[in-house]
């Protein structure tokens, strides 16, 4: 039975939290454009940052990939691949333990690199104070989900519930009853994506959404040479005329 609880938590909330992840980046975009920044403090420490900045994003972008494959991928599906339940759940045990764990590496190091720099330290804002713990609260609660709850616990398959649910928010099908007897990791996990989702237009994440993808497939640069040899005309004596 769906208690107001549930009603609220797993059918209401997930929209508010879309509203504003939306409404949010584009009042960002259309009233602070110039604040739409990583506010990069590499000139103030570089060292750590090599190490930290890499493995934090590189190991958050393979846990967003995971999510989106484990949450909108219908088991059916992976079945009439052949790939097993079993294969699968270790598969995602293996590659999301070691994504979250350097994601989670990555980030206590920009963290101390954050604490022990002075320049840095003064450069962090207020939203940067709840972000920071935010993510990483988020970052932790699927790592224990992952590695409790699908290893040491013997296993959960979320692919019938909590999948289910996230499907159902994004065709308009809510669905609440499916996480009603969600292990609490699972549903921490969740609620603190949506707050961090919820702040997301608001803080330095904001700047995900103009990753530079298209340095990807730009033209190559084209380099001019100012070898007088290969000129298009001879070169004049004395001084040019301004």
């Amino acid at each position: 039975m769906t208690t107001t609880l549930d009603l609220l938590l797993w059918a209401v909330l997930p929209y508010v939290t879309l509203a504003v992840l939306v409404g949010g980046t584009v009042w960002r975009y259309r009233h602070d454009r110039f604040g739409w920044t990583t506010r990069s403090s590499q000139l103030h420490e570089s060292r750590l940052l090599r190490f930290g900045n890499p493995l934090f994003h590189f190991g958050l972008f393979l846990v967003l990939g995971g999510h989106v494959a484990g949450l909108l991928v219908p088991a059916s599906v992976t079945r009439w691949l052949g790939v097993h339940d079993e294969v699968y759940h270790l598969s995602a045990l293996i590659a999301g333990g070691l994504a979250g764990t350097a994601a989670l590496v990555g980030l206590a190091v920009l963290l101390y690199r954050r604490l022990r720099t002075p320049a840095v330290r003064a450069a962090t804002t207020r939203d940067d104070r709840l972000t920071y713990p935010l993510l990483a609260a988020t970052l932790l609660l699927g790592m224990t989900a992952t590695v409790l709850a699908n290893g040491v616990g013997g296993g959960y398959d979320y692919r019938a519930t909590v999948s289910p649910w996230v499907r159902g928010i994004l065709l308009l099908q809510p669905d609440p009853l499916l996480m009603h007897d969600v292990p609490l990791p699972f549903r921490l996990h969740a609620l603190m994506a949506m707050a961090l989702f919820a702040l997301w237009p608001f803080s330095r994440l904001v700047h995900a959404f103009s990753a530079p993808l298209g340095y990807l497939v730009r033209p190559y640069i084209v380099y001019r040479t100012r070898d007088d040899r290969l000129a298009a005309r001879p070169p004049r004596p004395g001084w040019d005329e301004p």
